[in-house]
């Protein structure tokens, strides 16, 4: 009667290394596509902040002549999940402009690193950019402020 031998068989060092490489490829294409959908999602966190920041701004002027900076209408200096550094760097009677900065991991975000709103009158801006000149062109401008 023949006899059957098994031998056990593991992966060559060849098959290995394919395996290895194949995976790096695949990793390499999807980590940046999921680390900016990660910025875009963290995005979701100033938009909340400026929604409460306007309305605080719109009570404040319904009792007064005017807006006001951040302690007066009792608003946090940094968004709720902590992804911006918010601040009014101006007020008057007819509007005022709120600054948010990217902090931590949101920083890399560059072309939506700061964002602007600007409430001049009845009119809202929403601005953005990689720097506090906040100049991006419109394209650029309206991916930084939608979902």
């Amino acid at each position: 009667m023949p006899k059957h031998t098994t031998s056990a068989r593991g992966f060559t060092l060849i098959e290995t290394l394919v395996a290895m490489a194949v995976a790096a490829v695949l990793s390499g294409i999807a980590l940046p596509s999921f680390e900016g959908q990660l910025r875009k999602a963290r995005r979701a966190d100033v938009l909340a902040a400026v929604v409460q920041i306007q309305g605080a701004q719109e009570r404040l002027r319904s009792r007064s002549t005017r807006y006001g900076d951040l302690a007066e209408i009792g608003a946090a200096a940094v968004s709720q999940a902590s992804h911006y550094r918010l601040q009014i760097t101006a007020f008057t009677a007819d509007g005022y402009e709120l600054q948010a900065t990217a902090t931590g991991t949101q920083s890399r975000d560059s072309e939506c690193r700061v964002m602007v709103a600007r409430a001049v009158g009845m009119n809202l801006v929403y601005a953005s950019g990689s720097d506090a000149s906040a100049a991006n062109a419109d394209t650029i401008n309206r991916r930084c402020w939608s979902l």
